[in-house]
Protein backbone atom coordinates (compact mmCIF):
# COMPACT_ATOMS: atom_id res chain seq x y z
CA UNK A 1 0.00 0.00 0.00
CA UNK A 2 1.33 3.41 -0.92
CA UNK A 3 1.21 6.28 1.35
CA UNK A 4 -0.24 9.38 -0.16
CA UNK A 5 0.81 12.77 0.61
CA UNK A 6 -1.68 15.29 1.73
CA UNK A 7 -1.92 16.71 -1.70
CA UNK A 8 -2.76 13.18 -2.93
CA UNK A 9 0.67 12.68 -4.76
CA UNK A 10 2.58 9.42 -4.31
CA UNK A 11 5.84 9.43 -2.33
CA UNK A 12 8.97 9.02 -4.61
CA UNK A 13 11.49 6.49 -3.35
CA UNK A 14 15.30 7.22 -4.21
CA UNK A 15 16.77 3.82 -5.27
CA UNK A 16 20.22 5.08 -6.71
CA UNK A 17 23.26 4.93 -4.38
CA UNK A 18 24.61 8.26 -3.40
CA UNK A 19 28.20 9.03 -4.81
CA UNK A 20 30.85 9.99 -2.28
CA UNK A 21 31.79 13.52 -2.43
CA UNK A 22 35.36 14.30 -3.61
CA UNK A 23 37.44 16.72 -1.73
CA UNK A 24 39.26 19.19 -3.96
CA UNK A 25 43.13 19.63 -3.31
CA UNK A 26 46.00 21.40 -5.01
CA UNK A 27 48.45 19.52 -7.41
CA UNK A 28 51.93 19.00 -5.87
CA UNK A 29 55.47 18.64 -7.35
CA UNK A 30 55.41 14.88 -6.73
CA UNK A 31 52.29 14.64 -8.82
CA UNK A 32 54.00 16.45 -11.68
CA UNK A 33 57.13 14.21 -11.45
CA UNK A 34 55.26 10.90 -11.38
CA UNK A 35 52.63 11.83 -13.92
CA UNK A 36 54.69 13.79 -16.44
CA UNK A 37 58.49 13.82 -16.04
CA UNK A 38 59.08 10.07 -15.36
CA UNK A 39 57.13 8.93 -18.44
CA UNK A 40 59.12 11.39 -20.57
CA UNK A 41 62.45 10.07 -19.17
CA UNK A 42 61.37 6.47 -19.75
CA UNK A 43 60.52 7.24 -23.38
CA UNK A 44 63.91 8.98 -23.84
CA UNK A 45 65.84 6.01 -22.41
CA UNK A 46 63.87 3.61 -24.57
CA UNK A 47 64.76 5.67 -27.63
CA UNK A 48 68.46 5.79 -26.63
CA UNK A 49 68.52 2.02 -26.17
CA UNK A 50 67.06 1.49 -29.63
CA UNK A 51 69.57 3.93 -31.18
CA UNK A 52 72.55 2.28 -29.41
CA UNK A 53 71.49 -1.20 -30.50
CA UNK A 54 71.12 -0.03 -34.07
CA UNK A 55 74.44 1.78 -34.27
CA UNK A 56 76.48 -1.01 -32.62
CA UNK A 57 75.07 -3.87 -34.64
CA UNK A 58 77.79 -5.98 -36.42
CA UNK A 59 78.32 -4.97 -40.01
CA UNK A 60 79.55 -7.67 -42.38
CA UNK A 61 81.52 -6.35 -45.29
CA UNK A 62 84.52 -7.03 -47.54
CA UNK A 63 86.84 -4.08 -47.10
CA UNK A 64 89.63 -3.59 -49.59
CA UNK A 65 93.11 -4.61 -48.37
CA UNK A 66 95.32 -1.68 -47.33
CA UNK A 67 98.05 -2.95 -49.67
CA UNK A 68 97.33 -4.67 -52.94
CA UNK A 69 98.62 -8.28 -52.93
CA UNK A 70 101.56 -9.25 -55.08
CA UNK A 71 100.68 -10.20 -58.62
CA UNK A 72 102.53 -12.83 -60.62
CA UNK A 73 103.83 -11.57 -63.98
CA UNK A 74 103.46 -15.05 -65.50
CA UNK A 75 100.36 -16.74 -66.85
CA UNK A 76 101.20 -20.04 -65.15
CA UNK A 77 103.28 -19.78 -62.04
CA UNK A 78 104.62 -21.60 -59.00
CA UNK A 79 104.38 -19.40 -55.93
CA UNK A 80 106.75 -19.99 -53.03
CA UNK A 81 108.32 -18.18 -50.13
CA UNK A 82 112.02 -17.41 -49.94
CA UNK A 83 114.60 -15.86 -47.69
CA UNK A 84 117.52 -13.66 -48.67
CA UNK A 85 120.99 -14.91 -47.78
CA UNK A 86 124.58 -14.06 -48.64
CA UNK A 87 126.22 -15.37 -51.80
CA UNK A 88 128.57 -17.48 -49.71
CA UNK A 89 125.61 -18.44 -47.49
CA UNK A 90 125.53 -17.14 -43.94
CA UNK A 91 128.80 -18.27 -42.38
CA UNK A 92 128.48 -18.67 -38.61
CA UNK A 93 131.96 -18.26 -37.13
CA UNK A 94 132.71 -19.95 -33.80
CA UNK A 95 135.73 -20.71 -31.66
CA UNK A 96 137.55 -24.03 -31.95
CA UNK A 97 138.76 -23.76 -28.34
CA UNK A 98 136.95 -22.52 -25.23
CA UNK A 99 138.17 -19.41 -23.49
CA UNK A 100 137.51 -15.84 -22.42
CA UNK A 101 137.29 -13.21 -25.14
CA UNK A 102 139.77 -10.42 -24.50
CA UNK A 103 139.35 -8.39 -27.69
CA UNK A 104 136.81 -8.05 -30.51
CA UNK A 105 138.55 -6.76 -33.64
CA UNK A 106 135.60 -6.16 -36.00
CA UNK A 107 132.19 -4.51 -35.95
CA UNK A 108 129.00 -4.99 -37.94
CA UNK A 109 129.37 -3.75 -41.51
CA UNK A 110 133.16 -4.20 -41.76
CA UNK A 111 134.50 -5.72 -44.98
CA UNK A 112 136.97 -8.49 -44.23
CA UNK A 113 139.46 -10.48 -46.29
CA UNK A 114 140.66 -14.06 -45.73
CA UNK A 115 142.92 -14.18 -42.68
CA UNK A 116 141.49 -11.03 -41.06
CA UNK A 117 141.36 -11.46 -37.23
CA UNK A 118 137.81 -11.28 -35.86
CA UNK A 119 138.32 -11.71 -32.10
CA UNK A 120 141.00 -13.00 -29.73
CA UNK A 121 140.86 -15.24 -26.65
CA UNK A 122 142.99 -15.21 -23.51
CA UNK A 123 146.40 -16.80 -24.30
CA UNK A 124 148.48 -16.32 -21.15
CA UNK A 125 148.53 -20.00 -20.14
CA UNK A 126 149.69 -21.16 -23.55
CA UNK A 127 152.39 -18.49 -23.73
CA UNK A 128 153.84 -19.69 -20.41
CA UNK A 129 153.71 -23.30 -21.58
CA UNK A 130 155.40 -22.30 -24.83
CA UNK A 131 158.33 -20.76 -22.92
CA UNK A 132 158.79 -23.99 -20.92
CA UNK A 133 158.68 -26.13 -24.05
CA UNK A 134 161.19 -23.93 -25.85
CA UNK A 135 163.59 -24.47 -22.94
CA UNK A 136 163.07 -28.23 -23.34
CA UNK A 137 163.96 -27.92 -27.03
CA UNK A 138 167.18 -26.11 -26.14
CA UNK A 139 168.07 -28.83 -23.62
CA UNK A 140 167.44 -31.61 -26.17
CA UNK A 141 169.53 -29.86 -28.79
CA UNK A 142 172.40 -29.41 -26.34
CA UNK A 143 172.30 -33.12 -25.50
CA UNK A 144 172.46 -33.99 -29.20
CA UNK A 145 175.39 -31.64 -29.79
CA UNK A 146 177.23 -33.17 -26.84
CA UNK A 147 176.81 -36.67 -28.23
CA UNK A 148 177.90 -35.61 -31.70
CA UNK A 149 181.03 -33.90 -30.29
CA UNK A 150 182.24 -37.06 -28.52
CA UNK A 151 184.99 -37.90 -27.72
CA UNK A 152 186.08 -34.84 -25.84
CA UNK A 153 189.80 -34.42 -26.43
CA UNK A 154 190.50 -33.49 -22.82
CA UNK A 155 189.17 -36.86 -21.61
CA UNK A 156 191.60 -39.03 -23.65
CA UNK A 157 194.80 -38.15 -21.70
CA UNK A 158 192.98 -38.88 -18.46
CA UNK A 159 191.92 -42.28 -19.72
CA UNK A 160 195.43 -43.02 -21.08
CA UNK A 161 196.87 -42.21 -17.65
CA UNK A 162 194.42 -44.63 -16.06
CA UNK A 163 195.57 -47.34 -18.51
CA UNK A 164 199.21 -46.69 -17.67
CA UNK A 165 198.40 -46.82 -13.97
CA UNK A 166 196.68 -50.18 -14.49
CA UNK A 167 199.74 -51.49 -16.39
CA UNK A 168 202.02 -50.43 -13.56
CA UNK A 169 199.76 -52.21 -11.10
CA UNK A 170 200.00 -55.39 -13.19
CA UNK A 171 203.82 -55.17 -13.23
CA UNK A 172 203.89 -54.58 -9.50
CA UNK A 173 201.61 -57.51 -8.74
CA UNK A 174 203.64 -59.73 -11.10
CA UNK A 175 206.86 -58.99 -9.22
CA UNK A 176 205.15 -59.55 -5.91
CA UNK A 177 203.81 -62.91 -7.11
CA UNK A 178 207.33 -63.99 -8.19
CA UNK A 179 208.76 -63.14 -4.78
CA UNK A 180 205.90 -64.96 -3.11
CA UNK A 181 206.55 -68.08 -5.20
CA UNK A 182 210.29 -67.99 -4.33
CA UNK A 183 209.66 -67.58 -0.62
CA UNK A 184 206.98 -70.26 -0.72
CA UNK A 185 209.50 -72.61 -2.40
CA UNK A 186 211.91 -72.01 0.50
CA UNK A 187 209.11 -72.58 2.95
CA UNK A 188 209.30 -68.97 4.17
CA UNK A 189 205.73 -67.90 3.33
CA UNK A 190 202.52 -69.79 3.57
CA UNK A 191 200.36 -71.03 0.75
CA UNK A 192 197.66 -68.51 1.71
CA UNK A 193 199.95 -65.58 0.97
CA UNK A 194 200.82 -67.11 -2.41
CA UNK A 195 197.16 -67.42 -3.30
CA UNK A 196 196.51 -63.81 -2.24
CA UNK A 197 199.26 -62.60 -4.56
CA UNK A 198 197.83 -64.56 -7.46
CA UNK A 199 194.38 -63.06 -6.85
CA UNK A 200 195.86 -59.53 -6.64
CA UNK A 201 197.60 -60.05 -9.99
CA UNK A 202 194.36 -61.26 -11.58
CA UNK A 203 192.51 -58.20 -10.26
CA UNK A 204 195.21 -55.87 -11.61
CA UNK A 205 194.99 -57.51 -15.05
CA UNK A 206 191.21 -57.16 -15.02
CA UNK A 207 191.48 -53.49 -14.09
CA UNK A 208 193.93 -53.01 -16.97
CA UNK A 209 191.52 -54.62 -19.43
CA UNK A 210 188.66 -52.42 -18.16
CA UNK A 211 190.64 -49.18 -18.51
CA UNK A 212 191.81 -50.20 -21.98
CA UNK A 213 188.19 -50.89 -22.98
CA UNK A 214 187.10 -47.51 -21.60
CA UNK A 215 189.84 -45.87 -23.64
CA UNK A 216 188.69 -47.63 -26.80
CA UNK A 217 185.07 -46.67 -26.09
CA UNK A 218 186.04 -43.06 -25.52
CA UNK A 219 188.09 -42.92 -28.71
CA UNK A 220 185.18 -44.45 -30.70
CA UNK A 221 182.89 -41.55 -29.74
CA UNK A 222 179.13 -41.67 -29.01
CA UNK A 223 176.95 -44.53 -30.20
CA UNK A 224 174.91 -43.86 -33.33
CA UNK A 225 171.75 -45.13 -31.66
CA UNK A 226 172.26 -42.70 -28.76
CA UNK A 227 172.54 -39.88 -31.28
CA UNK A 228 169.34 -41.07 -32.98
CA UNK A 229 167.49 -41.10 -29.65
CA UNK A 230 168.71 -37.59 -28.86
CA UNK A 231 167.68 -36.37 -32.33
CA UNK A 232 164.19 -37.88 -31.85
CA UNK A 233 163.91 -36.10 -28.51
CA UNK A 234 164.73 -32.82 -30.23
CA UNK A 235 162.08 -33.46 -32.90
CA UNK A 236 159.48 -34.33 -30.29
CA UNK A 237 160.19 -31.21 -28.25
CA UNK A 238 160.06 -29.05 -31.40
CA UNK A 239 156.78 -30.67 -32.44
CA UNK A 240 155.34 -29.81 -29.04
CA UNK A 241 156.44 -26.20 -29.55
CA UNK A 242 154.77 -26.16 -32.96
CA UNK A 243 151.58 -27.58 -31.46
CA UNK A 244 151.47 -24.89 -28.78
CA UNK A 245 152.09 -22.20 -31.39
CA UNK A 246 149.19 -23.58 -33.43
CA UNK A 247 146.97 -23.52 -30.34
CA UNK A 248 148.02 -19.91 -29.76
CA UNK A 249 147.15 -19.03 -33.33
CA UNK A 250 143.76 -20.74 -32.96
CA UNK A 251 142.97 -18.39 -30.08
CA UNK A 252 142.85 -15.65 -32.72
CA UNK A 253 139.70 -16.43 -34.70
CA UNK A 254 140.13 -15.33 -38.32
CA UNK A 255 137.92 -15.00 -41.36
CA UNK A 256 138.41 -17.68 -44.00
CA UNK A 257 136.47 -15.88 -46.75
CA UNK A 258 136.09 -12.40 -48.13
CA UNK A 259 132.82 -10.81 -47.13
CA UNK A 260 131.06 -8.46 -44.74
CA UNK A 261 130.38 -8.77 -41.04
CA UNK A 262 126.61 -9.22 -40.76
CA UNK A 263 126.29 -9.80 -37.01
CA UNK A 264 128.54 -9.78 -33.92
CA UNK A 265 127.27 -11.70 -30.88
CA UNK A 266 130.37 -11.64 -28.66
CA UNK A 267 131.80 -9.05 -26.30
CA UNK A 268 135.12 -8.77 -24.40
CA UNK A 269 134.98 -10.71 -21.15
CA UNK A 270 132.47 -13.31 -22.33
CA UNK A 271 133.30 -17.01 -22.14
CA UNK A 272 132.84 -18.98 -25.35
CA UNK A 273 132.62 -22.74 -25.46
CA UNK A 274 132.79 -25.51 -28.05
CA UNK A 275 130.37 -25.37 -29.70
CA UNK A 276 128.84 -22.01 -28.73
CA UNK A 277 125.12 -21.64 -28.06
CA UNK A 278 124.86 -19.14 -30.89
CA UNK A 279 127.06 -17.94 -33.76
CA UNK A 280 129.68 -15.54 -32.45
CA UNK A 281 130.18 -13.72 -35.75
CA UNK A 282 128.16 -14.08 -38.97
CA UNK A 283 129.93 -13.32 -42.25
CA UNK A 284 128.80 -13.33 -45.85
CA UNK A 285 129.60 -11.98 -49.30
CA UNK A 286 126.71 -9.67 -50.23
CA UNK A 287 128.05 -8.27 -53.52
CA UNK A 288 125.40 -10.53 -55.05
CA UNK A 289 122.60 -11.95 -52.96
CA UNK A 290 121.02 -15.38 -53.01
CA UNK A 291 117.38 -16.26 -52.38
CA UNK A 292 116.67 -19.68 -50.88
CA UNK A 293 113.20 -20.65 -52.14
CA UNK A 294 111.06 -23.33 -50.47
CA UNK A 295 108.88 -25.05 -53.07
CA UNK A 296 106.09 -27.14 -51.58
CA UNK A 297 106.31 -30.83 -52.40
CA UNK A 298 102.93 -30.64 -54.15
CA UNK A 299 104.36 -28.05 -56.57
CA UNK A 300 107.57 -29.93 -57.33
CA UNK A 301 106.17 -31.65 -60.47
CA UNK A 302 105.30 -28.20 -61.88
CA UNK A 303 108.74 -26.74 -61.21
CA UNK A 304 111.37 -26.60 -63.97
CA UNK A 305 114.83 -25.22 -63.34
CA UNK A 306 116.09 -22.41 -65.51
CA UNK A 307 112.66 -20.77 -65.89
CA UNK A 308 112.33 -17.00 -65.27
CA UNK A 309 111.54 -16.03 -61.70
CA UNK A 310 110.95 -12.82 -59.76
CA UNK A 311 111.06 -11.99 -56.05
CA UNK A 312 108.68 -9.56 -54.37
CA UNK A 313 109.66 -8.32 -50.88
CA UNK A 314 107.04 -8.27 -48.18
CA UNK A 315 105.98 -4.72 -47.42
CA UNK A 316 106.84 -3.51 -50.93
CA UNK A 317 104.73 -5.82 -53.06
CA UNK A 318 104.94 -3.68 -56.18
CA UNK A 319 108.75 -3.96 -56.41
CA UNK A 320 110.12 -6.89 -58.39
CA UNK A 321 113.61 -8.34 -58.37
CA UNK A 322 114.53 -10.54 -61.38
CA UNK A 323 116.18 -13.78 -60.27
CA UNK A 324 118.78 -16.00 -61.94
CA UNK A 325 118.70 -19.73 -61.37
CA UNK A 326 121.78 -21.10 -59.52
CA UNK A 327 121.10 -24.64 -58.39
CA UNK A 328 118.65 -27.07 -56.88
CA UNK A 329 119.46 -28.75 -53.59
CA UNK A 330 118.04 -32.20 -54.34
CA UNK A 331 117.44 -33.20 -50.73
CA UNK A 332 113.82 -32.47 -49.76
CA UNK A 333 113.69 -31.16 -46.19
CA UNK A 334 110.89 -30.50 -43.67
CA UNK A 335 109.36 -27.08 -43.94
CA UNK A 336 110.38 -24.71 -41.17
CA UNK A 337 108.83 -21.35 -42.07
CA UNK A 338 105.09 -21.97 -41.75
CA UNK A 339 102.64 -19.45 -43.17
CA UNK A 340 99.94 -20.02 -40.54
CA UNK A 341 97.38 -21.32 -43.03
CA UNK A 342 95.01 -23.77 -41.34
CA UNK A 343 95.41 -26.17 -44.29
CA UNK A 344 99.17 -26.33 -43.85
CA UNK A 345 100.59 -29.32 -41.99
CA UNK A 346 103.78 -29.27 -40.00
CA UNK A 347 104.95 -32.41 -41.80
CA UNK A 348 105.01 -30.59 -45.15
CA UNK A 349 108.32 -30.98 -46.96
CA UNK A 350 109.88 -28.55 -49.40
CA UNK A 351 112.46 -28.55 -52.18
CA UNK A 352 115.01 -25.78 -51.73
CA UNK A 353 116.06 -23.91 -54.87
CA UNK A 354 118.78 -21.24 -54.92
CA UNK A 355 118.39 -18.11 -57.06
CA UNK A 356 120.69 -15.11 -57.40
CA UNK A 357 120.21 -11.42 -58.13
CA UNK A 358 122.28 -8.26 -58.29
CA UNK A 359 121.09 -5.70 -55.71
CA UNK A 360 122.79 -2.76 -57.45
CA UNK A 361 120.35 -0.09 -58.64
CA UNK A 362 117.40 -1.60 -56.74
CA UNK A 363 115.91 -0.83 -53.33
CA UNK A 364 118.05 -2.63 -50.76
CA UNK A 365 117.20 -6.09 -49.51
CA UNK A 366 118.82 -7.40 -46.36
CA UNK A 367 120.07 -10.83 -45.44
CA UNK A 368 117.35 -12.72 -43.62
CA UNK A 369 114.49 -10.77 -45.24
CA UNK A 370 111.54 -12.83 -46.51
CA UNK A 371 110.27 -12.47 -50.07
CA UNK A 372 107.50 -13.89 -52.22
CA UNK A 373 108.83 -15.74 -55.27
CA UNK A 374 106.97 -16.43 -58.51
CA UNK A 375 108.47 -18.96 -60.93
CA UNK A 376 107.25 -19.26 -64.50
CA UNK A 377 105.74 -22.61 -65.37
CA UNK A 378 105.71 -23.68 -69.01
CA UNK A 379 102.33 -24.58 -70.38
CA UNK A 380 101.58 -28.28 -70.54
CA UNK A 381 101.26 -30.25 -73.78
Amino acid sequence: MSTALPDDRPLAVDVMPRQPRRLARRRTVADVVTQLILPIIALALLGFAGWYVWTTRPVVGNPAPPIAPAQSPFADTVAASGIVEARTENIAVGSATPGVVVEVLVKVGDDVQPGRPLFRLDDRDLKALLAVQKAAVSQSKSELIRLEAEPRKEKIPVQVAQVNEAKAAVIRETDALKRAEETFARKVTTEQELIARREALAGAQAALERTQADLQLLEAGSWQYDRDVAAAAVDRAQAEVDRIEIDLDRLIVRSLVAGRVLQVNVRPGEFVGTPPNQPLVILGNIDRLHVRVDIDEYDIPRFHDGQPAVAVPRGNLQQRYPLEFVRVEPFVVPKKSLTGDNTERVDTRVLQVIYEFDPMGLPPLYVGQQVEVFIDTPAGP
